[in-house]
């Protein structure tokens, strides 16, 4: 049993999730809406591919680095390369332990320019991001937790461009990239970014202001979701969440997360490990898998293929678009396992047969 007594973090709009029946849980030491009264996992997760919903992720962390060089130095230390892209854009990147290439968080990084770098890591590790960023960075810079600065709301679905725009905000910018705007007297950051495989944004909002930016996203139309339709949603695309399908045991090499790595650049944490695992092949590759029998997987559950285990599910659930059960795992790559091939899943002792499959599960509006 847990002795931990930390109260859970709130966010900004906790008082508006309880007006509308939210049910909470704790994420990453906050307490979150995980569903709403009225709504419930399954019409919030029809919302966002249909229409649009908005999510309060208020619980992500949010960092800044400033100085001369500071891209150049986020460059060096996380693993994507931010040389790629120009000033306004963002880019997914991974933050890895030098000495095992293990994923101590996976996070956004906002370019604002040469000098200046915007970070939007995962709640429960921000705060190792930071101290990484600090114990490793030239007295130059400057790296600041701006953890409980600014609110996050992000606005997902096929509506989302349309409802966002109705509201004076710019929609037209590509995807991963930013822009500055006003709303209802409220300087934000607007970006093209999201976690749910539709057309969306992101909201990065200054914390006291969050409710005048939510009010007007509810009063526009936009249905409230909570975290559970989120991780529905970012299942279906076979999103990784940290602590599941990446984690200081889990490389990017294992977790298909390579996209995310420059493997030309000269320095990032990890590189020698992970170069080196690269090249040999990594002992197990994380792959879909979608149920052809009865069942809704869930994390930890063992994979077998006729007798032999092969892995283990790092996240499962039943996926309300294809209505069947699926999961994501990361299986032993001796095990020689191609798509389309059957394996059995360990759902509470019974064994449940699926199919070896490529995410996404499903198709929307951007992929």
């Amino acid at each position: 049993m847990s002795t931990d007594t930390t109260p859970l973090l709130r966010s900004p709009l906790h008082e508006r999730h309880l007006a509308l029946g939210a049910k909470f849980a704790a994420f990453g030491g906050w307490e979150m809406p995980l569903e709403y009264a009225g709504g419930g996992v399954l019409r919030e997760h029809a919302a966002v591919r249909e229409a649009v919903g908005v999510f309060d992720v208020s619980h992500l962390g949010k960092a800044r680095v400033t100085g001369p060089g500071a891209a150049e130095f986020v460059n060096s230390c996380l693993t994507n390369d931010l040389g790629r892209i120009a000033p306004g854009k963002a880019q997914y990147t991974l933050c890895c332990d030098d000495a095992t290439g293990g994923v101590v968080d996976d996070l956004i990084a906002y370019l604002i320019g040469p000098d200046e770098v915007f970070l939007i890591p995962n709640a429960a590790n921000t705060a190792e991001v930071v101290r990484r960023l600090v114990a490793a960075a030239p007295s130059s810079l400057v790296i600041t937790d701006q953890h409980r600065d600014y609110a996050v709301l992000a606005v997902q679905g096929p509506q989302s461009a349309e409802t966002v725009k109705a509201l004076g905000l710019p929609v037209e910018h590509e995807y991963m990239s930013f822009s500055t705007a006003t709303l209802d007297g409220v300087e934000l950051i607007v970006c093209r970014t999201g976690y749910t495989g539709e057309h969306g944004y992101e909201l990065v909002v200054p914390w006291d202001d969050a409710t005048r930016v939510w009010d007007a996203l509810v009063a526009a139309g936009v249905r409230p979701c909570g975290l559970g339709a989120r991780d529905t949603l970012r299942t279906e695309m076979g999103y990784p969440l940290h602590g599941q399908e990446l984690s200081l045991e889990i490389t990017p090499v294992q977790a298909r997360s390579g996209w995310a790595v420059g493997w030309s650049k000269p320095a990032f944490w990890g590189r020698d490990v992970l170069l080196a695992e690269k090249a040999s092949g990594p002992r197990r590759s994380l792959r879909g898998l979608e149920l052809t029998g009865r069942g809704i997987p869930r994390g930890h559950m063992q994979v077998y293929a006729g007798s032999t285990l092969v892995g283990e599910t790092t996240s499962g659930t039943f996926s309300p678009t294809k209505k069947v059960g699926i999961a994501l795992a990361l299986l032993d790559t001796a095990a020689g396992l191609a798509e389309g091939d059957t394996v059995e899943i360990d759902i509470r002792g019974r064994r449940t047969e699926a199919r070896v499959v490529k995410p996404p599960f499903v198709q929307t509006s951007v992929r």
